[in-house]
């Protein structure tokens, strides 16, 4: 808003800090955003089979958001890719991660949105 659109309509388009509510809901959700790639095309066109997987393709970015935890099998993801997959080539192909991520091995990577469930591994 415009300094002249506020002066004319006499108000704050900000709220004080004292009245600010927070919803208080916990998400269960977790995920990768992966820079467009080769290999991150595969991992997402493997993961999104699962119909509780969303997939979202952006220009530059491909996100995969799951509910609870997404558990990322190496080798799977290799033969569907047709190459070798390891954790180390996962975790360089995820720019980002929200959720708990854990390495449970050499073969399995695991997103959780549960931080109690989590709590096995730490």
């Amino acid at each position: 808003m415009s300094t002249t659109a506020r002066d004319a309509s006499q108000q704050n388009i900000f709220k004080p800090m004292k009245d600010i509510t927070f919803d208080q809901t916990i998400s269960h959700q977790c995920g990768v955003t992966m820079n467009d790639s080769v290999e991150a095309r595969a991992i997402a066109e493997f993961m999104g089979q699962d119909p509780k997987v969303t997939v979202t393709y952006n220009p530059a970015t491909i996100r995969v958001d799951g509910e609870g935890k997404l558990i990322f099998k190496m080798d799977e993801i290799t033969e569907y890719l047709g190459r070798e997959m390891t954790a180390e080539i996962f975790e360089v192909n995820t720019s980002t991660h929200y959720g708990r991520m854990v390495r449970v091995d050499d073969n399995t990577v695991i997103l959780f949105g549960d931080m109690n469930e989590v709590m096995e591994y730490i």
